[in-house]
C-alpha cells in the first residue's frame, strides 16, 4: 500500500534523488513512496541510487509516454 506520492517529473538530476531521499526520510519504516518521474538519468538513477541506500524498490514500472512509476519500501 502507498504511503505517499512524490511527482518529480519535472525535476533534474541530483535534485531528483534528492528530492525522493528527504521524503523517504520522512516515513517510517516499511512505508512505501510512489515516486513519479521521467526517462533517461531519474529512471535510471532514483532506483539505483534507492538501493544503494538500503531502500527496497519494489516495482519500476511505465504509467504513459515518458512518464514512469518507481515504489520504494522504506
Amino acid at each position: 500500500m502507498v504511503t505517499f506520492k512524490l511527482d518529480i517529473t519535472r525535476e533534474h538530476c541530483p535534485m531528483t534523488f534528492v528530492k525522493t531521499k528527504i521524503q523517504l526520510s520522512k516515513l517510517n519504516a516499511g512505508d512505501v513512496l510512489e515516486v513519479l518521474l521521467t526517462e533517461g538519468e531519474p529512471l535510471e538513477n532514483v532506483p539505483k541510487s534507492s538501493r544503494e541506500q538500503g531502500f527496497n524498490v519494489l516495482e519500476v514500472s511505465h504509467v504513459e509516454g515518458v512518464v514512469h512509476k518507481v515504489l520504494i519500501q522504506k
